[in-house]
């Protein structure tokens, strides 16, 4: 396991268990932490190898589908309640991701050219997971009633 320090961090920690979940042919068995998260960095050079327009491959609605799930049981996590995603893509790669916490929207994104999803670096894609969490549990926050039911 690498020695920086953002592999330690709860959101990190989850993506990682999230991938290993997604894995059901066991293909990143025994693999380390830093192997699983390389299909969601993509630094500006390979972003640049992506064509502006294609279709998602299973690895990448997968990569999706873990970054959303690692939101949602942190904010499990942090409020007590049950956080449910939904991630609904086309096959061109165009839908929405949604995080409910009971009756209560507490994350809604809309997914555009979902085969260039990731991010520039592990730092970039915890920062946009915590300004998603922060916003979600805020929201919790202020419509707890709803977010109860």
């Amino acid at each position: 396991m690498s020695t920086d320090p953002i592999y330690e961090t709860d959101f990190i920690k989850e993506m990682i268990r999230q991938m290993r979940a997604l894995d059901s042919y066991g293909t990143y068995d025994g693999q380390p932490g830093e192997k699983l998260l390389e299909p969601l960095i993509l630094t500006k050079e390979k972003k640049a190898q992506i064509p502006l327009v294609g279709d998602p491959d299973e690895e990448t609605i997968s990569c999706v589908k873990a970054y959303y799930n690692a939101i949602a049981v942190l904010i499990e996590k942090e409020c007590g309640l049950m956080a449910v995603p939904l991630v609904h893509l086309s096959h061109e790669g165009f839908g929405r991701a949604l995080i409910t916490v009971g009756k209560l929207v507490v994350s809604d994104r809309t997914l555009r050219d979902v085969h260039r999803f990731g991010f520039e670096s592990l730092s970039k894609m915890k920062t946009e997971a915590d300004k998603l969490l922060s916003v979600a549990l805020e929201i919790v926050g202020k419509h707890a009633e709803v977010a109860g039911m």
